[in-house]
């Protein structure tokens, strides 16, 4: 018989330490999970589910395939990892995970995405979407045509034509959905007047819904050419043809009034032989075009160059104002001679204490040109132009920028003076350096250990920062040789939002394309100055 080793018996202990972890644990995970928190998850998870139920079922009938199974695997997962034991870690980060893929990850990809295309006002769908919108637009109704008998049916809140044909049988179609035949109608004096599964809808809806009932247009069969069905009081439907003639196999688009032939020359619209394009285009890749546009096109690259130059001036000039003003009031209060600083430091403070967007609101009122307080009241109903004027509303933009921003650099700016030795700062005067001497020599190198990454952060916030920009002056004075909306005080990133979205045509390709150079300017400038930083904390 052998005698047990000391290495089995720490073996055993070994094992036995993990089974009673492991029943701890267990004994934890049971005791955690009452009847309240696990009502208050599948309700939750519930709730949930209901939403990516009904976000599959909006993507799958718009065929969106790729994006519905994303979302179901997805929920798959998140119900897995809540309704399983264990997984602790994993019920913490589900929630930040998605967020950060919502808002971070699939926006900047998205972003990126429309970079590459010709994504704007005429080109915002695909070909087919197109050609059924240029149909419609052009439609005629057919001289004697035959009368249908109408029913307007619902279902999920989308409206059908419930038809009647003069021959009896019964169609279905929808604005999307060509007619087709279905069984098991009923039957009133011949005409179709309600079918399974849809509410038809009777005179009141009908003419409370009149306008969008009357937009209809459902499309006799898959060929566009074929005309469609629309009705002018919701209980008779007459045939409507168009103009253009649609040849799929030939690429183009025939208008039968003029003649002209229009042709998919690949550039996202049917364009005829002098270069008119009928729109609505449709959205198609165009690789790296909205980049060259911004360096080679005249009338985007010097307004683009000089809103970049700008941009980079405010957000220099806007970092050295604000931190020499918020050092400078720092180092006076941080002086133990001062009294009553606690008070001082309150009204400091009340700058950053309001909403950016609504002080870059009453300093526009201020600053106004004819009723401002500042020409009205200080300089005695003086006419100084301080936003209309193009170097005035530059000068008025960096003074507004510096009163919102300077109690920032003052509050870490303090907390980093409070934060020096001050041994370090008696041995330097002991050696007889003076007060310039030390604040050169010591506190400011010091300083910057602390305060260079948030100046930095501050850097890449005034880069971007629309609110002050949008709301004080739009970005005006309009630069009116411009090709693209953009004035004297744009920053990029407001002359990205214009555009995307202001004035009568939306570029988003191209403002997508700005966004992309945006981000790579500011992410080089951060990692080269953070690079540049470390050389500080040598000084630690």
């Amino acid at each position: 018989m052998t005698t047990p080793t000391t290495e089995d018996r720490d073996t055993e202990l070994s094992a036995d330490r993990r089974r009673n972890r492991k029943r701890a644990a267990n004994i934890a995970d049971h005791a955690g999970i009452g009847w309240k928190l696990m009502l208050f998850k599948v309700i939750a998870l519930g709730l949930i589910d209901a939403l990516a139920v009904y976000a599959i079922f909006v993507l799958w009938r718009s065929d969106q395939l790729v994006p519905a199974a994303i979302v179901l695997l997805v929920t798959g997962f998140a119900n897995w990892v809540y309704f399983s034991r264990g997984n602790l870690p994993a019920k913490y980060l589900v929630p930040g995970l998605i967020f950060l893929f919502v808002f971070q990850v699939f926006a900047a990809l998205y972003t990126g995405y429309v970079a590459f295309t010709n994504y704007g006002t005429g080109h915002n769908s695909d070909k087919g979407s197109a050609v059924n919108a240029l149909m419609l637009s052009a439609q005629e109704r057919v001289p004697d045509s035959p009368a249908y008998a109408l029913t307007i049916v619902e279902q999920l809140g989308e409206y059908s034509f419930l038809v009647t044909e003069p021959d009896g049988d019964v169609l279905l179609g929808g604005e999307e959905r060509p007619l087709e035949p279905v069984d098991g109608a009923d039957i009133d004096g011949g005409k179709a007047v309600g079918l399974a599964g849809y509410n038809t809808l009777g005179f009141a809806d009908i003419v409370a819904n009149q306008k969008a009932i009357g937009d209809m247009s459902v499309p006799i069969s898959d060929d566009p050419n074929d005309g469609a069905l629309r009705t002018p009081d919701g209980s008779m439907a007459y045939v409507y043809v168009s103009n253009l003639v649609y040849d799929e196999a030939a690429g183009t688009m025939t208008d039968t009034r003029t003649g002209v032939v229009y042709s998919d020359i690949g550039t996202g619209a049917f364009t005829a032989e002098d270069g008119a394009e009928l729109r609505p285009g449709w959205q198609i890749n165009v690789g790296f075009d909205n980049f060259v546009r911004a360096f080679a096109e005249d009338s985007i690259r010097g307004p683009f160059f000089s809103v970049l130059v700008w941009t980079f001036a405010f957000a220099i000039l806007s970092v050295l104002t604000c931190f020499a003003l918020g050092l400078f009031v720092a180092i006076v209060f941080n002086d133990p001679r001062m009294k009553s600083k606690k008070y001082y430091r309150i009204v400091m403070i009340l700058p950053y204490a309001f909403p950016g967007f609504l002080s870059a609101l009453v300093w526009a009122g201020m600053m106004n040109q004819e009723f401002g307080f500042l020409n009205v009241v200080l300089f005695g109903g003086a006419d100084i132009p301080w936003l209309t004027n193009e170097w005035l509303a530059k000068i008025s933009i960096l003074i507004v920028n510096l009163w919102l921003g300077f109690p920032y650099m003052f509050l870490i700016c303090t907390g980093a003076l409070q934060a020096i030795p001050e041994d370090v700062q008696e041995a330097a005067r002991v050696d007889g350096a003076g007060a310039w001497q030390v604040f050169r020599s010591i506190k400011l190198p010091l300083l910057f250990v602390s305060v260079a990454p948030l100046l930095i952060s501050s850097f890449a916030f005034n880069f971007n920062n629309f609110s002050l920009i949008y709301m004080l002056t739009g970005g005006g004075p309009r630069d009116a040789s411009a090709n693209v909306n953009v004035g004297a005080t744009d920053i990029l990133i407001t002359m990205v939002y214009k555009v995307a979205f202001v004035g009568s045509s939306s570029d988003y390709g191209l403002a997508s394309a700005f966004s992309i150079i945006i981000f790579i300017l500011v992410a080089t400038i951060s990692v080269i100055a953070f690079r540049r930083t470390k050389a500080l904390e040598e000084l630690n």
